[in-house]
């Protein structure tokens, strides 16, 4: 019912589409030139051969799964690669990184007649959808066409569990369009399980098995130069209300080490300006790295709001507070922090990454803090004791290090479905 009415409603929902996202490619978060591929036109022509269509919401979800692409590449070796996303960030990283037998494309708006369009241009042969990102339209209408579908990497945070348990046959129906659903977790595999996957594993969290964030070396040494010998710490992909929150901690660290610096590290690298201008009105000397600020003796913060430097931040800081976890929110990764000898801080809203973060506290090599007060002396503690901090980020680093054996095993359950792709090119 629910599921027919959504449908419905798409069969009207162009012109309203339209109209939202010329609104947001105003906004810069649509791609000026790109705007057709949300309709479902195809950037390029399909290639010849058999094609895997690998979708991912955005960008933390597309460089989690870079390491699979290159897997099945090198597996279906008839096969090409094509990645939807469907923000602006994710598509110029994917441009950068992806293999030459990958290409990027936009995702179309869940309207009925642009799904149609592109699943007619693309005409993929087997999809992997990656996450929680489940569009009806394109769900179902993929799996009418017969297309094999798995969801990789999946989860279900205990918020989207309990709202999908009010609408158990409209969840039901959607992923029963799967083959097959990788979670990251038992505890995420039985929640697929109640609400009524049909074929569930629990490979393991494919974040385990990225490599390192990679950093400019010139870029790193000019900035080890600015920030000497002072202490320093990072807080990485936060979110709103959480900046705010951590110039106040900062300022208690300062009380005690009087030229301490923050660097921030927002999740939208676009806040930053609007991140430093309020911390400057609340009186913190900011510098922006954006804007090409130096780091000079008296900057209190740093907001590093680049796209994909973050690899040279968590370089830069012994301890990493990893944000989206003070506001409720479900956190952020903790794996990157963790494979670069960082000493690991988060909040009490982990729900996205709650098996890691048992991982890494049961291993010493996180903490949870749930106040102001508790980051503080946390912070404070790991400041003054060099020899604990550094105990701290090998034991994140072994957790890190000792579970990159995840992706083998999904590519275990894969290998049926990839079988008809494997031979030797002939186009």
């Amino acid at each position: 019912m629910l599921l027919n009415l959504y449908a419905g409603l798409g069969q009207i929902m162009p012109p309203a589409a339209r109209l939202i996202l010329a609104h947001r490619r105003a906004r810069g978060k649509e791609h000026p030139d790109r705007i057709a591929e949300r309709m479902g036109f195809l950037r390029r022509e399909r290639p010849e051969g058999p094609l895997i269509w690998l979708h991912a919401a955005s960008l933390g979800e597309a460089s989690s799964v870079l390491p699979l692409i290159d897997r099945l590449l090198a597996k279906a070796s008839l096969a090409r690669v094509m990645m939807t996303t469907g923000t602006v960030t994710s598509a110029r990283v994917m441009e950068e990184r992806l293999p030459s037998s990958a290409y990027h494309q936009f995702v179309p708006v869940d309207c009925p007649a642009w799904v149609e369009r592109f699943l007619d241009g693309a005409q993929p042969d087997m999809a992997l959808w990656v996450e929680s990102e489940l569009w009806p339209n394109l769900l179902r209408q993929t799996a009418r066409r017969q297309i094999p579908m798995v969801l990789v990497n999946g989860r279900l945070s205990a918020r989207s569990f309990a709202h999908w348990q009010r609408m158990p046959r409209t969840i039901r129906r959607l992923l029963k369009t799967f083959k097959l659903v990788l979670a990251q977790s038992e505890a995420h595999a039985d929640r697929f399980r109640i609400l009524g996957a049909d074929a569930v594993a629990a490979p393991g969290n494919l974040k385990l098995a990225t490599p390192p964030l990679q950093a400019d070396p010139a870029a790193l040494n000019a900035l080890k130069v600015e920030i000497g010998d002072r202490a320093v710490w990072l807080a990485s992909s936060t979110h709103p209300d959480e900046e705010n929150q951590l110039a106040v901690t900062h300022q208690a660290v300062r009380n005690r080490y009087g030229d301490a610096l923050l660097i921030i590290a927002p999740r939208h690298p676009g806040r930053g300006p609007e991140i430093a201008a309020e911390l400057y009105h609340a009186g913190s000397a900011v510098a922006l790295r954006s804007a090409g600020d130096r780091i000079k003796s008296d900057t209190a913060i740093y907001v590093a709001d680049t796209l994909d430097e973050l690899g040279l931040f968590y370089r830069l800081a012994p301890i990493a507070f990893v944000g989206g976890s003070l506001v409720p929110h479900g956190g952020q990764n903790l794996i990157e922090a963790a494979q670069l000898n960082c000493a690991l801080l988060h909040g009490p809203h982990v729900d996205n990454f709650a098996e890691i973060a048992d991982l890494l506290e049961t291993a010493g090599g996180s903490q949870t803090v749930d106040s102001l007060d508790a980051l503080t002396e946390a912070l404070i503690a790991l400041l003054d004791d060099p020899a604990a901090q550094a105990m701290a980020a090998r034991n994140a680093e072994a957790v890190a290090r000792e579970r990159t054996d995840v992706l083998d095993r999904v590519m275990d359950h894969l290998a049926p479905f990839l079988a008809p792709f494997e031979g030797t090119k002939d186009y």
